[in-house]
């Protein structure tokens, strides 16, 4: 096997193994006598204190610890959760509640609970991306909720599916924050949290449907990926999130799933302003990209060059996909720009080393800012960077991706690093959310991929696979592209 250059020596993976000694409680558990608790590594620590109203709602799902009305099978399509049954008139949904549930406090699920999580999700501000461009309500009827859109939308049982809108206990909501401990509905109990540092759950007797296998799970978030895979090596955890390619070829390839995923690794471009308020400018940064070279040196084979914004996970992409008009690249005629990218996703920093070198190469001055997430997310919203690096989740909210697409580059859209706003771009992503689910909205949503190429405000690269490890005690644990389960009631430790 061959062990890449830059690979850190194995002493430093055992120093960094070392350094979670002690993080997890492991063992027995002595309440109840029965199996292990599940020592879990995660990549990315709470963002906003585990609301579910930020990106952190994905812990919560992955956790099973939260859930929502419905939930996606493996083709995309809702099924039943704490709803059982749904039925359209117009733009009102009306949906049937699962008897028997009661959250982790003890109170029960009632339709005023269900339309009181999701009326502050419809209310926050940033919304979650999943209502974006939405003007969603709730109202209580009886055993059911009707929730209504301002138009008629034919994704509102797949928008409800968002972990974003899971359904939590009156608690959570009587600070200004929301806390979801000790107030969801899944089969794990969230009983402590420890800032950015740890969290724990107990298996939650009471929960309507099967029982966990496991007594518990024990959380540490570790964003060092070196650190994440040594856990593994060293048996420190028995499941870690997102090990970093660098890490792959050194760890037992029986302890390790490689999953193709619906995320595409993207050179956003500022449309706004700076450099790239040029289209022919944006161009030439484009034509100056060799994604085929990153793939094999950054991400060793383990990655799929992107031919679009949507990849190989969702297989009707490429045969819709539309040709693209595009601007003529011009010169850079020595422009200096900024390029950012975030240190959480291991690969992402070496992608930017290598970016900066075909950048300057075309002519480009190229300035590296690298930080951590949760450090540099504001900025790169605000359009403080000429260029950013992202690893993005496409279908990550509805199982759909013209939320994501609509999120990333409507005028309007929450989660817009590029700053565009261009009325053609609007104008196909408009039709594709409003275009019923099947054939025609693939086509759509195909066709506002191209409007969005077309401006070059985007440079997809290549799209990821997720390699998660599972110690040789693992049971069952889930292997999800869309990255909404984890841990769920069938996972224990033999």
């Amino acid at each position: 096997m061959r062990v890449p250059a830059r690979l850190v020596p194995l002493i430093a993976v055992g120093a960094a193994s070392a350094l979670l000694t002690g993080c997890f409680s492991g063992g027995s558990d002595s309440a109840s006598g029965q199996g292990k608790r599940i020592r879990l590594a995660m990549m990315q620590p709470p963002r906003s204190g585990l609301s579910p109203l930020s990106d952190d709602a994905f812990k919560l799902s992955r956790w099973s610890t939260a859930e929502t009305l419905v939930k996606l099978d493996a083709d995309g399509d809702a099924e039943p959760a704490l709803a059982t049954e749904w039925k359209q008139s117009g733009p009102s949904w009306s949906f049937t509640l699962r008897d028997g549930v009661t959250f982790h406090d003890g109170t029960k699920l009632t339709a005023e609970a269900v339309v009181n999580s999701l009326t502050r999700a419809a209310a926050a501000s940033p919304k979650p991306r999943i209502l974006d461009g939405v003007d969603l309500t709730a109202k209580a009827d009886g055993d059911k909720v009707t929730v209504t859109t301002a138009t008629v939308d034919p994704l509102v049982p797949q928008r409800l599916s968002s972990p974003q809108l899971s359904i939590l206990a009156a608690k959570a909501y009587r600070g200004k924050a929301v806390n979801p401990v000790g107030a969801g509905t899944g089969p794990f109990e969230l009983t402590k949290v420890n800032g950015t540092s740890s969290a724990a759950l107990d298996r939650y007797d009471g929960y309507w449907g099967t029982k966990a296998k496991a007594p518990g799970i024990d959380v540490r978030f570790v964003p060092d990926g070196t650190a994440r895979a040594a856990a593994l090596r060293s048996g420190e955890a028995d499941i870690v999130e997102a090990v970093p390619v660098s890490q792959a070829a050194v760890l037992d390839q029986d302890l390790i799933t490689e999953v193709p995923m619906p995320r595409t690794n993207t050179l956003y471009l500022n449309t706004e302003k700076g450099a790239f308020k040029d289209a022919a400018v944006r161009a030439a940064a484009r034509e100056a990209i060799d994604a085929e070279s990153i793939v094999k040196g950054v991400y060793e084979g383990r990655a799929d060059v992107a031919d679009g914004l949507l990849g190989p996970a969702l297989p009707w992409a490429a045969e819709l996909r539309k040709p693209v008009r595009r601007a003529k690249a011009g010169a850079p005629a020595g422009k200096t720009i900024t390029l950012g990218t975030f240190t959480d996703r291991a690969e992402l920093p070496e992608v930017a080393a290598a970016l900066q070198q075909q950048l300057q190469k075309a002519g480009f001055k190229v300035k590296l800012d690298v930080r951590e997430y949760a450090n540099i997310e504001s900025d790169a919203l605000a359009g403080e960077f000429d260029a950013f690096i992202l690893s993005r989740a496409t279908v990550l909210d509805s199982g759909d991706p013209a939320a994501y697409l609509y999120s990333d580059f409507a005028s309007d859209g929450s989660f817009n690093i590029s700053q565009l706003a261009n009325a053609d771009v609007d104008k196909a992503l408009e039709k594709a959310g409003r275009t019923p689910t099947g054939d025609a909205r693939r086509k759509a949503v195909m066709a506002a991929e191209a409007a969005v190429l077309g401006t070059d405000a985007a440079v997809p690269m290549l799209h990821e696979r997720v390699i998660q490890g599972d110690a040789a005690g693992v049971a069952d644990a889930a292997h999800d592209p869309r990255e909404r389960e984890l841990v769920t009631a069938d996972t224990y430790i033999k």
